[in-house]
């Protein structure tokens, strides 16, 4: 007997919210108008801005057409219980349209801002996505994980419909996570064509690819923009790791070396400028949402560009871009 294909994800058209320099106050009618424009996603982040559910908590209010996700949500930094109530408030808020994205985040925003140990991240996801699942369901939780334990928890707000909850992947290891315990992975910071490395483990399920957009087709301010923002990620441990993992080691050595030794312009500027062209779009309109289309085209099925300007910008940007005009 045949084993029936899974079915393919379908095909989603994200965009990173919020945009910079308006207040969260600000957003209704940008909310508004992404809908008009052929949007199905808003997706928020928590890397000492907003946090990731406020932005989203707007937008169920304002444009409750879009599906909301947080990518991410660190594991660490809330407790299980904390955790379960946000996440049940937003299917709450907006029944059937909510996505969780969780993943570690990193040693600089567990470790250095929040005080917590950032030990055994992979298990510390697998533990939290395994606890979520069990009490979304409404039933009492009690259970020793490897990372934390849970004594008697009951979650006092019904879930009518369980949100899929997509799991940040860099390297082989969450990535399979992802796949086999996930409803699909979120990544980012990898080229279009490193997509077809990671796209595989994930299994045919949902991944979610926050994109960075620089809307310009001015060469040296996408050098000036792009190496600076690859300098201040990529040196973070687990994306060096990824990078590495990718094959990209001998080409972020230089960068890797300056930075240890202190000289952040010398790390700046040994980044390639062929580096900047596969992790950074920018060009004409047109030329972006081509380049978005590559992601796509190696499995990527839920595009959210994060727009590198201001709101401005980003607004015409995603007016530029929009879905509705493809």
């Amino acid at each position: 007997m045949t084993t029936p294909a899974a079915a393919t994800p379908p095909r989603r058209h994200g965009i990173t919210v919020p945009f910079d320099g308006l207040s969260l106050a600000e957003h209704r009618e940008v909310f508004r108008e992404l809908v008009d424009l052929g949007y199905t996603d808003v997706w928020s982040a928590e890397s000492g801005a907003a946090d990731a559910f406020t932005p989203l908590v707007l937008a169920a209010a304002w444009a409750p057409e879009l599906r909301l996700g947080t990518a991410i949500i660190p594991a660490y930094t809330r407790g299980a219980m904390t955790l379960a109530s946000q996440v049940a408030s937003l299917c709450s808020a907006n029944p059937g349209h909510f996505a969780v994205g969780i993943g570690s985040s990193s040693n600089i925003i567990v470790e250095r801002w929040n005080s917590i140990p950032f030990d055994k991240p992979y298990q510390r996801v697998r533990d939290t996505v395994r606890f979520l699942r069990s009490a979304l369901t409404g039933e009492k939780v009690t259970e020793s994980y490897e990372t934390f334990a849970v004594n008697g928890f009951k979650l006092g707000l019904p879930v009518a419909e369980q949100p899929p909850i997509l799991i940040a992947a860099l390297r082989e290891g969450m990535l399979k996570l992802a796949g086999r315990e996930g409803d699909g992975a979120i990544i980012n910071w990898l080229s279009a064509e490193d997509v077809a490395t990671v796209a595989p483990f994930v299994g045919g399920k949902e991944i979610m690819a926050r994109i960075f957009v620089l809307p310009t087709e001015d060469r040296d301010l996408v050098n000036f923009v792009g190496r600076r923002a690859i300098a201040q990620y990529l040196n973070v441990p687990v994306y060096a790791a990824f990078h590495d993992w990718l094959g990209r080691g001998d080409v972020l050595q230089p960068m890797w070396d300056h930075w240890k030794a202190g000289d952040r312009k010398a790390a700046t500027e040994s980044i390639p400028e062929e580096l900047v062209d596969s992790l950074v779009i920018w060009g004409s309109p047109a030329q972006i949402a081509d380049h978005i289309e590559r992601y796509c085209q190696n499995g990527v099925t839920t595009p959210a560009p994060a727009i590198l300007g201001n709101a401005q910008q980003a607004m015409e940007t995603a007016r530029a871009i929009a879905p509705s005009l493809r």
